[in-house]
């Protein structure tokens, strides 16, 4: 698969499969806030990853999710499937980050020790 321009990649390693192929990233904390308020749905191959993150709320969201809580070394230490609208996780100590991803994309292929990738827009 080739990526197009201004798209981040998230992969499992080592199976180098692509659990989006459009991620976008929530740093600022007004962007961290807001995540993915006011959307209707995440298509195939998108997500969001929003740093300096432990705990994340759907409410006022419309839509479930599958939700990675990874480590500084983007390891997977907590996995939710199908987070629904109006619900809240408990803090997930170690994590530094955490990707939301469109319900149904883990499909429990992924568990707590998998280890992830990130490519960044503009890396190779």
């Amino acid at each position: 698969m080739e990526r197009a321009a201004g798209e981040s990649w998230i992969i499992r390693t080592p199976s180098g499969e692509p659990l989006a192929t459009r991620a976008q990233v929530a740093r600022t904390l007004p962007t961290r806030m807001v995540g993915l308020l006011g959307r209707r749905a995440l298509s195939d191959g998108e997500g969001l990853v929003i740093m300096a993150c432990r705990s994340i709320h759907t409410a006022f969201m419309r839509f479930a999710i599958d939700a990675v809580f990874v480590d500084a070394a983007w390891r997977v230490v907590r996995v939710w499937e199908a987070l629904g609208p109006w619900r809240v996780t408990p803090v997930v100590w170690g994590a530094t980050a955490v990707i939301e991803l469109p319900a149904g994309t883990l499909r429990r292929r992924l568990g707590v020790g998998d280890q992830l990738r990130w490519e960044a827009a503009g890396s190779a």
